[in-house]
């Protein structure tokens, strides 16, 4: 009960602190060898910043982005969230800790089929015990363009629309971090656009600390830094380059 409560208190002021990684290992057991997914990654990602993560295939950024967000745990180094160690935090901690201040974005969208839109967005809710606050599901769902969509299921809806709800989902708790898994790359290039444009509006107008996997040059040129990476390593921090510019490292890195 101590640890849940703490969680409690940082997630509290999370909006004013920094999501830092220090020296960060990730390493798997495949096959016959070890995979070295990270390798020593440090990073600071200031509050109500947006990060883009960008690499060649295998190159970590995914793998960073489950240890940023406490999906995943590293086998050496640390990841703080302000003050919590989410490296130190035992899982119902974490747990606790994640479903109350942090929302997730992934390609997939992840929507339970036989729910509501409304159900779905009220699903992290719903695990954390939390009363549905109907007004608050039209709230999001207005602000992602899904006014009136509450009583639809995921299968009846387009791509772009099933994203909105997967974006609508995180933004229910007002959560202080966002994290994002190529967002956008399973979309057709107006509606990417509009979804960038709401992950952006969180960070400029919620305070929210955004931090985006993608491939996609034009994606990360709405970020505030991009940080590039191959074979498990931080080669490049790049504040608010051109789109030009991280096309250019980006193909010097494939």
């Amino acid at each position: 009960m101590r640890a849940a409560r703490r969680a409690e208190d940082w997630a509290v002021t999370l909006r004013e602190h920094e999501i830092r990684v220090q020296g960060l290992h990730r390493e798997y057991d495949r096959g016959t060898g070890r995979v070295h997914a990270l390798r020593g990654v440090s990073a600071t990602c200031a509050p109500g910043s947006f990060t883009a993560v960008m690499g060649p295939s295998g190159s970590g950024k995914t793998t960073l982005l489950q240890c940023l967000a406490g999906i995943d745990r590293p086998t050496r180094g640390t990841v703080h969230w302000g003050p919590a160690d989410i490296t130190r935090l035992r899982e119902p901690a974490l747990a606790r800790l994640r479903r109350s201040t942090a929302g997730f974005v992934f390609q997939g969208y992840n929507l339970m089929p036989a729910m509501t839109v409304a159900e779905n967005v009220l699903l992290p809710a719903r695990l954390m015990g939390h009363r549905a606050d109907r007004a608050r599901v039209g709230t999001v769902l207005a602000e992602v363009g899904l006014d009136g969509c509450e009583r639809e299921r995921p299968g009846r809806l387009s791509g772009g629309q099933q994203q909105r709800v997967a974006i609508a989902r995180a933004l229910y708790n007002r959560p202080a971090l966002l994290f994002a898994d190529e967002p956008t790359g399973a979309l057709d290039r107006g509606t990417g656009r509009e979804i960038l444009r709401l992950l952006r509006d969180g960070v400029d107008r919620h305070g929210q600390t955004c931090v985006m996997v993608t491939h996609d040059p034009l994606a990360a040129g709405v970020a505030d830094r991009v940080l590039l990476m191959t074979d498990g390593e931080l080669v490049e921090d790049l504040a608010r380059p051109s789109v030009a510019a991280i096309a250019a490292k980006l193909g010097r890195l494939s």
